[in-house]
């Protein structure tokens, strides 16, 4: 019997993975391994800087276009929901204190502001994330609506019937569109904003990942290129030189490409939604501004506040504080609209829209007197007569308002569009060179390789 501890044991076998580790390890003492090695590396950095480069710039310009055809135009829509509410407010009082004598034009306005307000809310909703917070201002505003329209009709029924309780329901209305409705469109308008600023944020920083990758890989061809230099005397390998330009093509396209691009998404923000930001804030304040100084006609001294003025508290009328308020808001906005203005086109409409909000002022002083002192018909002929009016003057300053509006965003279209135009093709453009490039490594390597056979 034979002894245990004299038995051989069998060799153990080795791994395949072992078996392979020791073969490339042999292979790479080899020139023939090493080049299939470095011919590997090479074709790999170049896949993968024309990947990311493909990856990055089409986050961006989906970003981009998102700025230019979804986030700005839906701020902007935001706004004018808001706007068509608050004009809405103002035609409906200026219909009251016409009383039963309301003109078909006040009627009319009204009824654009209301169709106005509810189409754009049909346009956001069809564009708002599910469950998200411009989901809620939405559907918050869709109830609100016809419960004011439905408070502005019996204002309208008994005011023409002479009867008093017509004005309180026109105060309702007006509370329900100044507590509720306004307040949930600014909601609605601040979050848009927000999505406009997270689109910027998403489009213009560098593509750092895939410039480093480009460098990375434009370094390794040259180092490929000097080895074989050294060994072979060979000045060119048609391969890698080839591989060398596809490479040098994307990354100048690359940097060139998306520094266009973000020059011109800067300027579309710095000259684009900077002014159009606060001339829609300017548009909202004169809208306020004019449905608080019919509202002062409709209360007729029913409606106080309580204000500390050098020290001691007083009692003024609420919507002509109001008033006062929302002119000095508007007042500001011009000022701050008229340094953002670049060209003639852009500070005509502003500077003319000062000059009627200073003559506005101006016959508002006028129309409050003559109600103090118990003229009401004189003071409601100066709020809502004819061209002498103050509502002459808020027609204008609106008018100047839309005209500047709609300029900023013409300047802001042609800056965001040349920024995303500067992006196009860069993606599929990449990835094509990429591949090319990987291919001119391969076959250069292949060539050396082949003198080896």
């Amino acid at each position: 019997m034979a002894n245990p501890a004299t038995t051989t044991r069998p060799p153990t076998r080795r791994t395949a993975f072992a078996e392979g580790v020791d073969l490339a390890r042999a292979a790479a003492n080899t020139e023939p391994g090493r080049l299939r090695i470095i011919g590997a590396v090479l074709a790999l950095l170049v896949v993968a800087f024309g990947a990311v480069t493909a990856w990055q710039t089409s986050d961006r310009a989906a970003a981009a276009d998102d700025v230019l055809h979804k986030s700005q135009p839906l701020s902007s829509a935001a706004a004018e929901i808001y706007r068509s509410l608050a004009d809405a407010n103002t035609a409906a009082s200026s219909g009251f204190l016409a009383g039963g004598e309301e003109t078909a034009e006040s009627r009319q306005r009204y009824e654009e502001d209301i169709d106005t307000a509810a189409a754009k809310l049909v346009t956001a909703a069809n564009n708002a994330d599910p469950g998200s917070s411009s989901t809620a201002s939405i559907t918050k505003l869709n109830k609100l609506l016809p419960e004011y329209q439905g408070l502005v009709e019996r204002a309208r029924t008994y005011n023409r019937q002479g009867f008093p309780v017509g004005g309180a329901y026109l105060r309702y209305a007006n509370e329900k569109m100044q507590g509720e409705m306004l307040p949930a469109a600014v909601d609605l308008y601040k979050m848009e904003n927000k999505r406009l600023q997270a689109d910027y944020g998403d489009a213009t920083p560098y593509p750092w990942a895939a410039i480093a990758l480009g460098v990375l890989a434009l370094a390794s061809l040259a180092w490929a290129q000097a080895r074989n230099y050294r060994r072979t005397n060979r000045v060119l390998n048609h391969g890698l030189v080839a591989a060398t330009a596809a490479s040098t093509v994307v990354l100048l396209w690359l940097v060139v490409g998306h520094t266009v691009a973000r020059a011109g998404l800067e300027d579309s923000y710095e000259h684009g939604v900077r002014s159009l930001n606060v001339l829609h804030d300017a548009r909202i304040a004169s809208l306020k501004a004019r449905g608080n100084e019919n509202l002062t006609l409709v209360a007729r001294g029913a409606e106080t506040v309580k204000v500390t003025a050098d020290g001691d508290e007083v009692t003024l009328d609420k919507y002509d504080h109001e008033f006062d308020t929302e002119m000095t808001t508007l007042g500001k906005g011009l000022a701050q609209a008229a340094k953002l203005a670049d060209d003639q086109s852009g500070e005509k409409p502003v500077a003319s829209a000062e000059s009627n909000m200073a003559e506005w002022e101006k016959r508002h002083t006028t129309a409050r007197a003559q109600d103090d002192n118990g003229n009401y018909e004189q003071a409601l002929a100066l709020v809502i007569g004819g061209k002498d009016a103050t509502g002459a003057c808020f027609d204008n300053v609106d008018k100047n308002l839309a005209d500047a509006l709609a300029h900023e965003q013409t300047e802001f279209k042609q800056a965001a569009g040349d920024g995303l135009d500067a992006m196009t093709g860069l993606s599929i453009g990449a990835a094509v060179l990429a591949v090319l490039g990987a291919a001119g490594a391969v076959l250069g390597i292949g060539r050396r390789l082949s003198e080896y056979r």
